[in-house]
């Protein structure tokens, strides 16, 4: 499922990219402008990343602090994992999953709009927040059951989670 997502905010990125070089050729080149276009940009930007964030985390390329990690044994890299997924990552997750979707839900019922002249309706991009959230959520699940299962030697096929190179400075 987050292959499809972390599809969508590949896309989204290159619309950005487009909407934003169309409007600055339009702002610039033909001294018109449009707020609903600005917005649009934000909007995906908003989308790559809560759309991205659980695609990027089940390719593992999500951030980590290399003080430690670089330096252990593939076991306690596991561990680390383990406990970071559930002590870290499942209780912010859901937690903020489920603290923003009522700011979602607030947006929606009250059919709320930018305060800018032309502006975009908001709930659209309020509810990126906690389905990414939810997305990370799920990853995180099945990370923590990829490890699980990698210690404990039941799945050869997820041996290289214990694998770890370390980011080209």
């Amino acid at each position: 499922m987050n292959d499809i997502f972390g599809r969508i905010a590949d896309w989204a990125v290159l619309a950005a990219c487009a909407i934003s070089a169309g409007n600055a050729f339009i702002r610039y080149g033909l001294s018109m402008s449009s707020n609903a276009w600005l917005e649009v940009q934000w909007y995906l930007f908003a989308a790559t990343v809560m759309l991205g964030a659980a695609y990027t985390l089940n390719r593992n390329e999500h951030v980590r602090v290399d003080l430690v990690y670089g330096s252990v044994s593939a076991r306690a890299r596991l561990w680390i994992d383990i406990l970071g997924i559930i002590f870290f990552l499942l209780p912010g997750m859901v937690l903020l999953a489920w603290m923003t979707f009522p700011f979602f839900w607030d947006s929606l019922i009250r059919g709320e709009g930018s305060p800018n002249a032309g502006g975009l309706l908001r709930w659209p991009v309020k509810i990126l927040m906690p389905i990414g959230f939810a997305l990370v959520s799920l990853q995180g699940l099945s990370e923590l059951v990829k490890r699980i299962a990698t210690l404990r030697g039941v799945d050869p096929a997820t041996a290289h989670l214990a694998e770890y190179h370390r980011p080209e400075q």
